[in-house]
């Protein structure tokens, strides 16, 4: 029996088990990197990763809101 595709929109997800300000967030040697889990409509998952481009944490945290806030607003 196969799984029907849902119609959802994709939804990010989290390995980290705290809620605190930096999740999805990751320092790489001084520069801060967006780690998240894309769940698809069709069941599937991919892992992504985006260069912040920044060692400002302040700013890591608004383009990590930005990057969230594109699949919220769906």
């Amino acid at each position: 029996m196969t799984k029907p595709m849902s119609t959802t929109i994709p939804t990010i997800s989290r390995r980290q088990k705290t809620d605190g300000p930096n999740h999805h967030l990751w320092n790489n040697h001084g520069t801060w990197w967006f780690h998240g889990t894309i769940h698809k409509p069709d069941g599937t998952a991919e892992r992504v990763r985006v260069n912040l481009a920044t060692r400002d944490e302040a700013q890591a945290r608004r383009k990590r809101d930005n990057i969230i806030s594109r699949f919220s607003t769906r």
